[in-house]
């Protein structure tokens, strides 16, 4: 499911920047710190992510991001919808015992955790991050998060690489992206 709104995605459209063969040879990288800077916009995407949370029924009682870009979108949304954020880290970032679960990137292989007290039993817990591309990072906060007996009620995406394959890899989990670069 994608974005209704498209008024709001072309403002967006237009503060990602796209730099080509970042951070390597024939990448395409969407760079979102424009729209970021642009506190009304961020404010309107921000609304635009409570807004489908409630039309999808999801009901979250806590928002995971995983590290970094997600957290500024987790952050934002949590403290919109008055929840938790518990944020997803690279390795040896967090203090606490945690589970650590490793992933393949569009462009190479990566690992997180997460604290093992982070979430309980029952939660309703939705991800966000900034970029859907092949899946391998939010389907790896899913795996975080069934480490804790939590399933995961859906995924919000500021924008979507459908080239990639990403939401096909996440089903059934639902998938909500605001943007949508094919190419």
């Amino acid at each position: 499911m994608n974005a209704a709104d498209p008024e709001l995605a072309e403002a967006c459209r237009a503060r990602i920047r796209t730099i080509p063969d970042f951070p390597k040879p024939g990448i395409l990288y969407r760079d979102i710190t424009p729209l970021l800077a642009d506190g009304p916009l961020f404010r309107r995407v921000t609304h635009h992510f409570a807004t489908a949370c409630e039309r999808l029924e999801w009901a979250p009682d806590v928002l995971v991001s995983p590290e970094a870009r997600g957290f500024i979108f987790g952050a934002a949304l949590a403290h919109e919808l008055g929840i938790g954020f518990v944020p997803v880290r690279k390795p040896d970032k967090l203090p606490h015992t945690t589970h650590r679960v490793s992933y393949d990137l569009e462009y190479g292989s990566d690992a997180m955790e997460i604290h093992v007290d982070a979430l309980q039993p029952g939660q309703r817990v939705v991800v966000i991050d900034d970029l859907l591309a092949t899946g391998g990072t939010v389907a790896a906060c899913a795996d975080l998060v069934a480490a804790h007996g939590v399933s995961v009620s859906g995924a919000l995406f500021l924008v979507e690489l459908s080239t990639l394959g990403g939401r096909a890899r996440l089903a059934p989990l639902p998938a909500h992206a605001l943007l949508d670069y094919p190419d």
